[in-house]
């Protein structure tokens, strides 16, 4: 099997592809399912690549790593340190081809526009030769001459065109994956706002594929032109070489007076698509409950300051562009009317006025183009940046060792968490440790930390202090693809993907085999269920879930937590929205997982979940009040329960109100 690199598929997007604007869109979408793997989410592009050889991952020559070692971890890992590679060196030598082509295109651009000269020098010859002479033997040469630099400007100017545009592709297919992959990292806290930077890459591929770049790339031959116009006359080239000066004192000026504008409009825009997102995401209950006025005035409000910003940016980019303008045109003037002067005292011809006139134009033209092109420059720039803080400070930049695979021995050690900026003690000294194979629940009241424990033994949060070990190495010196696949997870809010309930379980892996996916569904005791589906493991998933009932999506999400074997399983509320066959099935699968040697922790408010349990730990308010064997704790909730119903509340007895 031979999986196929980021770069080779950059290759592959620039080799052929349509050099439109669906060629940088589908080497995006491309890119962002092969960047998934990095965090041990999604993992289109490891599925492809495993399963390239034959066709398809269930063929039975497309498992041959699943078969010699346990789910196919082997092929997983030798894939995902190719990845890893890719994401640590994107920003250095993942680019380098990429800068390299750009200063390709700007070499590029110094004959292109070296040949533009051709243009007055044929005026002037003209003017000068021609004229005087009327050889018809001269005005042929020199046309054939000239039209042959036009033929040879316009062909490299396409060159250069078509570098660009392959540029942009390779940017956008190579950032693509490590972006979506550090976005879906730092939103494991759950902020979804770096998932905006996906928009950035699209600003970046605008730009260098729209004229101001090509605009930029024209000012550093301003010098040549500034000194063809010095050979034509020192008056002239002064005049234009002034006007250059005061140009780019224009720019400066023009670029201190809108970056603090042009910031703040992005800052608000990207506030204004968080909204809009939230208000996606929460459609069902803004409906339901009339909450659209209030949902559209937070959105209006970021947007109107993000127009009201962006408005005073180009309002002040306006005003330097008809200066720019403005001063531009009077240097023409300048040119023509001290040409003229210079003509009526024999120190020039007419010829050479024109000439220094279309020179100096030609010279000037690129810097005033720059000016009004800036705010482009400027959300670049901005993006770029922004992208690369967020690849230089994503974890996902530690090398890590990959270790044996894991038992399922979870340690934890006096953990305390201080989310910022509240600075509310949400867990506060917790200890516990589990064998492998053991199982615990923690109880408590609602708002004790207990979910908030739940993402933190999976890895999703941090602790402020303390650590949680598994096999004695701490989470995060894991490496997050084998992290990933010794550990199962069922959040409170179980969201499925928008595909088949095959792909679902399967973690939307492709590099599986239906045995594996079977097992799965078999061990969460789901099997019986899918099967009453029209389609079976086939049956599409909607994006709002449908069509499956909230208890059917927990159970589904219960097989995709127990798929491919994990070593550590932790289910929030596992039981919240099942009936009375769904909490069967349930204690059904842990008895299972405790044969199978798997190791869980449950998050629960329900006593019949308990008696699945070997262990059982009371929170309240983020501190461990008792935590032991089943048949040591049962008694004391029991206590509680009953001190609770006569109205003697004991410690105890706030656990199940």
């Amino acid at each position: 099997m031979d999986p196929i690199t980021q770069s080779e598929a950059a290759s592959s997007l620039t080799d052929g592809q349509e050099a439109g604007s669906s060629g940088p869109a589908n080497g995006h979408a491309n890119a962002a399912n092969g960047a998934s793997s990095a965090n041990g989410s999604t993992s289109a592009a490891n599925g492809h690549g495993n399963s390239a050889g034959n066709g398809h991952g269930n063929a039975p020559n497309g498992n041959g790593n699943a078969s010699s070692t346990p789910n196919g971890h082997q092929s997983a890992a030798v894939l995902q340190q190719r990845v890893d590679s890719d994401f640590r060196n994107v920003l250095g030598k993942g680019l380098a081809a990429c800068r390299r082509n750009i200063l390709t295109a700007g070499i590029f651009s110094f004959f292109v526009n070296i040949l533009l000269l051709a243009m007055p020098i044929y005026l002037f010859q003209l003017s000068d030769r021609v004229y005087t002479s009327r050889s018809t033997d001269t005005l042929i040469m020199l046309s054939l001459v000239v039209g042959g630099a036009i033929v040879a400007h316009v062909f490299l100017d396409m060159i250069r065109r078509f570098i660009l545009m392959r540029v942009a592709v390779e940017t956008e297919a190579k950032l693509g994956a490590p972006v979506l992959s550090a976005a879906a990292k730092a939103s494991q806290t759950g902020s979804n706002r770096e998932f905006q930077l996906l928009g950035d890459l699209q600003h970046l591929r605008h730009f260098i594929t729209g004229p101001v770049i090509l605009l930029m790339m024209d000012v550093p031959v301003a010098p040549v032109y500034l000194a063809a116009t010095f050979l034509i006359h020192p008056d002239l080239g002064w005049i234009v070489g002034g006007t250059g000066t005061i140009l780019f004192i224009i720019a400066i000026i023009n670029q201190k007076l809108t970056a603090v504008p042009y910031t703040q409009a992005n800052t608000f825009a990207m506030r204004a698509n968080l909204a809009a997102d939230a208000m996606s995401r929460n459609s069902q209950v803004i409906n339901a409950m009339g909450m659209i006025p209030e949902g559209v005035q937070i959105w209006g409000r970021e947007t109107a300051s993000s127009l009201k910003a962006h408005l005073a940016a180009q309002d002040r980019n306006i005003y330097m562009t008809g200066l720019s303008k403005l001063v531009r045109l009077f240097t023409q003037v300048a040119i023509l009317g001290w040409g003229a002067r210079l003509a009526l005292r024999d120190d020039v011809t007419a010829g050479m006025v024109i000439a220094a006139s279309i020179i100096g134009s030609r010279a000037l033209s690129p810097i005033e183009g720059t000016i009004e092109g800036w705010r482009s420059f400027i959300q670049a720039r901005a993006a770029y940046a922004r992208i690369k803080t967020l690849l230089e400070n994503s974890p996902l930049n530690w090398e890590r060792l990959r270790l044996p695979r894991a038992e399922g021995r979870l340690t934890v050690e006096r953990i305390l968490y201080v989310p910022p900026p509240t600075k509310k003690v949400i867990l506060n000294g917790i200890s516990f440790e589990l064998e492998p194979g053991e199982s615990l629940a923690i109880v408590g009241a609602s708002g004790s930390g207990k979910s908030t424990l739940a993402r933190m033994l999976v890895g999703s949060i941090i602790p402020t202090a303390g650590n949680v070990r598994l096999d004695r190495m701490d989470l995060r010196n894991w490496d997050p693809r084998q992290f990933g696949q010794s550990v199962g997870y069922l959040p409170q809010d179980v969201q499925l993907f928008p595909a088949s309930i095959k792909a679902n379980i399967a973690r939307m892996r492709e590099d599986v085999t239906d045995e594996m996916i079977f097992d799965a569904a078999e061990l969460a005791d789901v099997h019986e269920m899918i099967s009453h589906f029209a389609h079976g493991y086939e049956t599409q998933v909607l994006i709002d879930g449908s069509p499956l009932s909230g208890g059917q999506k927990q159970r589904i999400g219960l097989a995709r937590a127990f798929f491919g074997d994990p070593r550590l399983v932790v289910l929030d509320e596992p039981n919240s929205n099942l009936d009375g066959p769904g909490e069967v099935a349930l204690a059904n699968a842990l008895s299972r997982a405790k044969r199978k040697n798997i190791t869980v922790v449950a998050i629960t408010q329900r006593p019949a979940l308990l008696q699945s349990a070997d262990k059982i730990m009371v929170i309240k308010e983020g501190t461990a009040q008792a935590i032991g064997k089943r048949e040591d704790i049962m008694p004391l909730l029991a206590a509680a329960n009953g001190a609770g119903k006569n109205g003697q509340m004991s410690p105890a007895s706030q656990v199940f109100t």
